[in-house]
């Protein structure tokens, strides 16, 4: 019995230490992942504040794969949006709980859905912003303006009203404000905020331009006058929308010499560019003859002739259109005839423009004798 109790007693000795072991292993382990985890976060702060987000984003990826906290996906989806990677900003931000996120997070995650053309969730993210800071005036014009684009400018209104009571001088909101009351048609309300934001020294092109158009929907004309020419001014003389309504207000004003000056500005600046119409309208003919469709072919073939009229081919091609399929033989010799008048002004020929002279000269002949 004393045997039996000794072995007992030495059982419990060696079995005690074992234990103390397995517990200050455990403990080692989770300080290691704890130094791990620090050690990784405060190397990838290291690499962001050198503004080096390439090895900063391998850093707060490893950390976010040992703990994914509310502190690493923060980290992490700020070295994704400074990178551009938006979609994975939004993913990883979205699941935060809002009182948890940083106001800069928020912001990240609003902007994330705007730069994806998400503009639904843009004004979701930031209807939840705006609750928490209501004094966030450019998040206010975003969401304003986000309003207007999804064709609820009332909302916007709503929205930028609401701020404009504490704060009626943020360039920002205002210009949202103004851009919502023109998108309702309430062009008086939107006057007069333009007005406020000139006041304000905001003499940029998009308000001298609102301004201008609110005030040719409100009759007022020489306002609108003077608007549309001092933006058109500092447009570089280059915007062809400017140009064409200067012109209209200008010729409603009985200014008609500088009106029409204005008007033929903006025909000139309206004009496509020549070599890709050429392009295109070639295209064009070549598609629809291919499937088939003649008339549609002739008329693109015709339209390339106004951007390419010394084409030679073009003219064989209606020509043979007319003559062989749609069988409408006036208008065949007449541009049979285009062509040859073109392809004998032509100093070396090749062969192949020798025999389509040929040809051409050999239907009209053959038209003729019938």
């Amino acid at each position: 019995m004393r045997i039996i109790l000794s072995f007992f007693i030495l059982a419990l000795l060696t079995a005690n230490p074992a234990r103390g072991e397995v517990f200050s292993h455990k403990k080692q382990v989770e300080l290691v992942v704890v130094d791990s985890l620090t050690f990784f976060l405060q190397t990838g702060d290291s690499c962001m504040e050198q503004f080096n987000t390439f090895e900063a984003l391998r850093y707060y990826q490893q950390a976010y794969a040992m703990a994914d906290t509310v502190q690493t996906r923060i980290k992490l989806a700020n070295c994704y949006y400074k990178r551009g990677n938006y979609r994975q900003t939004s993913e990883l931000l979205k699941n935060i709980p809002e009182d948890s996120l940083s106001h800069e997070a928020f912001r990240q995650l609003c902007y994330s859905y705007q730069k994806q053309g998400d503009n639904d969730s843009y004004i979701y993210w930031t209807e939840r912003l705006v609750n928490y800071y209501p004094m966030d005036g450019e998040m206010v014009a975003g969401l304003t303006l986000a309003y207007v684009k999804n064709n609820q400018p009332q909302n916007g209104i709503i929205c930028g009203m609401i701020y404009s009571q504490r704060d009626s001088t943020n360039i920002l909101v205002n210009r949202a404000l103004a851009d919502a009351w023109f998108m309702n048609r309430d062009f008086t309300a939107a006057a007069k905020l333009y007005e406020r934001l000139l006041e304000q020294g905001d003499s940029t092109f998009n308000t001298l331009y609102s301004a201008g158009m609110c005030y040719t929907r409100i009759d007022s004309l020489e306002r609108a006058y003077k608007y549309l020419q001092l933006a058109f001014l500092i447009s570089g003389m280059q915007h062809q929308g400017c140009a064409y309504r200067l012109g209209v207000v200008c010729v409603d004003t009985k200014r008609y010499p500088e009106g029409l000056n204005y008007l033929k500005l903006a025909t000139d600046m309206m004009q496509p560019d020549t070599t890709i119409m050429k392009a295109i309208t070639l295209s064009q003919g070549e598609a629809y003859y291919l499937t088939q469709q003649y008339p549609e072919a002739v008329e693109a073939w015709k339209r390339h002739l106004s951007y390419n009229p010394s084409s030679v081919a073009t003219y064989y091609n209606i020509a043979n259109a007319y003559a062989y399929l749609l069988k409408d033989k006036a208008q065949a010799l007449s541009y049979y005839r285009q062509f040859l008048d073109l392809a004998r002004k032509e100093e070396n020929p090749t062969d192949s423009l020798k025999q389509m002279m040929k040809t051409a000269e050999d239907i009209i002949k053959a038209v003729k004798k019938v």
